[in-house]
C-alpha cells in the first residue's frame, strides 16, 4: 500500500478545517475553522465563535489548541500540526507560540490581520510553517462571506 504524501495529508486535514469554517458560516461567522492533529488524528477541532460567544478571544485556533491540549492532558503540543484555513492573527500566532505547536499550515495568507505583518518570528523557534494549502477554496470561503456582508 502507497504510503500518502505530505501534501495528500496536508489537504486532508486542511479539508477538515474547511468543514469547520462552513459551520462558522453557517452560524454567520467569519468562516475560520482549524483542526489540531496528531499522529495522524484529529485531537482538537474548532471554528470562529466571536459573535456567537460575544468573545472576542474565541477564534478558530484557539478553540482546536483548547480541545487539543485538553484531549491530550497538557498545554504544550510539540508533535502537532495545527491546520487552519486563514493565516493567523497575532493573538492565536501568540498562543501557537505558547503551545509550543510544532506545525502550522494555512490556506488563505491575511494580508490585513495575519501575524507576519506585525510579528514574521513570533512561533516557537522550532516550529514549522506551510502555507497555500487548498488556499482557493480558503481565499474564496472569505471573500463570499464579505461580499455577501457588503450587499
Amino acid at each position: 500500500m502507497e504510503q500518502p504524501t505530505q501534501q495528500s495529508e496536508d489537504e486532508r486535514f486542511m479539508r477538515q478545517a474547511l468543514g469547520e469554517a462552513r459551520k462558522a458560516l453557517e452560524a454567520e461567522e467569519v468562516p475560520i475553522g482549524a483542526v489540531v492533529v496528531s499522529g495522524g488524528r484529529v485531537v482538537g477541532r474548532g471554528h470562529n465563535l466571536v459573535e456567537t460567544l460575544g468573545d472576542p478571544t474565541a477564534h478558530a485556533e484557539m478553540q482546536a489548541l483548547t480541545a487539543a491540549a485538553s484531549t491530550l492532558g497538557g498545554k504544550y503540543l510539540p508533535d502537532c500540526t495545527l491546520y487552519v484555513t486563514v493565516e493567523p492573527c497575532i493573538m492565536c500566532a501568540g498562543a501557537i507560540a505558547w503551545a509550543q505547536v510544532g506545525r502550522v499550515v494555512w490556506g488563505a495568507d491575511d494580508a490585513k490581520k495575519g501575524y507576519r505583518r506585525y510579528a514574521v518570528s513570533v512561533f516557537h523557534p522550532k516550529t514549522g510553517v506551510t502555507r497555500g494549502v487548498l488556499a482557493a477554496e480558503c481565499e474564496e470561503l472569505m471573500t463570499s462571506f464579505f461580499a455577501f456582508l457588503r450587499r
